[in-house]
């Protein structure tokens, strides 16, 4: 006798959820707070964004986002200081990234 539609009980059906809902809490526990940048701080990434366009020089830029601190090295390609946003293009996938110049915590030279 065949049963059709029998579902198998599946103990581990759950699992990626609980996974996930983990995940959530350590990536909350490892959350910083958005740095503070003095005015001195962001005149002296002004400075070094202006130079490296100028130069195309490789930058490590830091950035907040998504609550955390992250390192990249690449290329500034296009600063707009009216609309508050720039183009970086990284080291190893060679994408342009848009980006926020308000995520900025810190460029310097490589």
């Amino acid at each position: 006798m065949e049963y059709r539609g029998m579902k198998k009980w599946r103990p581990f059906a759950t699992m990626p959820e609980q996974y996930i809902g983990l995940q959530e809490i350590i990536n909350k526990q490892v959350e910083v707070p958005h740095p503070l940048l003095t005015e001195e701080q962001m005149e002296q990434i002004n400075f070094t964004l202006i130079e490296t366009l100028h130069t195309n020089k490789q930058v490590y830029l830091t950035y907040y986002k998504n609550g955390q601190r992250i390192t990249e090295t690449g290329f500034i390609q296009f600063v707009d200081s009216l609309g508050g946003l720039f183009i970086f293009i990284d080291e190893v996938f060679e994408l342009k990234n848009k980006m926020r110049l308000s995520e900025l915590i810190d460029v310097r030279f490589v």
